[in-house]
C-alpha cells in the first residue's frame, strides 16, 4: 500500500493507482471492450446478452459493487464495472 504523508492525508492502493482502460487501447478494441455494456454492438458482437458486465464477469478482480477494478487482460488498467468485452464469463 502506498501512503500519502502530510495534511489530510490518504492512504492509495495499488488499483486506484491504476490507470483506467481506454476503449481505444489496441488490446481493448482487439476484445472489443466497451466501458458501457448498454453500448455493445450486437451484431458486431452476438455473444454479448443483456446483463453481461465486467463485475458478473469470472475474470473480474473486484468486488461486484465496485465501479471500476482489475482484469488480468488489461495488465495495469482498471475496467469499468459497467463494462463488457469478448471474454467474458459467467462467475460459477
Amino acid at each position: 500500500m502506498l501512503t500519502i504523508a502530510g495534511a489530510g492525508a490518504a492512504h492509495i492502493t495499488a488499483a486506484h493507482a491504476q490507470a483506467k482502460l481506454d476503449e481505444k487501447d489496441p488490446q481493448a478494441q482487439a476484445l472489443g471492450y466497451v466501458a458501457d455494456a448498454t453500448k455493445v454492438d450486437t451484431k458486431k458482437y452476438p455473444k454479448y446478452a443483456a446483463g453481461q458486465v465486467c463485475t458478473n464477469c469470472a475474470i473480474f478482480q473486484g468486488k461486484a459493487t465496485d465501479a471500476w477494478g482489475g482484469c488480468p487482460l488489461f495488465a495495469g488498467k482498471q475496467v469499468a464495472g459497467k463494462g463488457w468485452c469478448t471474454a467474458w464469463a459467467k462467475k460459477p
